[in-house]
């Protein structure tokens, strides 16, 4: 059986990443742009891009107009629990904080409101490993 990480991006389809880099030779914008060519919608959230990989940012999960499966966090540890509050606030079906970052208050928000949670897997190698696609 799969595990949770590959459930959640098995079921997942539109996924909305807060901290989106606009440095193509980082990990926070490699990963996206694989997850996007396998047919996920990728929403980026930046502070002050307008366009990443071809879609409109947005600064916010709030201010995203549409559905949002999975909120999937690169940004600091520190940041992780108001990111989870702003992912139950939208009604986000998960939250995944990429390889590396772990956040123990983010858990329990994310949990406490039936939020399926991930942390510390990258996304990119579960979808590979899983061989999930959504093209």
């Amino acid at each position: 059986m799969a595990d949770l990480a590959e459930q959640v991006l098995a079921a997942a389809k539109t996924i909305a990443v807060v901290g989106l880099s606009r440095d193509a030779a980082k990990a926070a914008h490699g990963v996206p742009a694989a997850l996007q060519s396998y047919g996920f919608r990728i929403v980026p959230v930046h502070p002050v891009a307008d366009e990443l990989l071809g879609e409109k940012v947005y600064r916010s999960l709030a201010d995203i107009p549409e559905p949002v499966d999975v909120v999937d966090v690169f940004r600091p540890a520190p940041e992780a629990a108001g990111i989870a509050e702003q992912a139950v606030a939208i009604g986000a079906k998960a939250l995944w904080l990429q390889q590396g970052i772990v956040s123990p208050e983010a858990r329990a928000i994310a949990e406490a409101a039936g939020l399926d949670y991930v942390e510390d897997r990258c996304m990119a190698v579960v979808r590979a490993v899983a061989g999930i696609t959504k093209n």
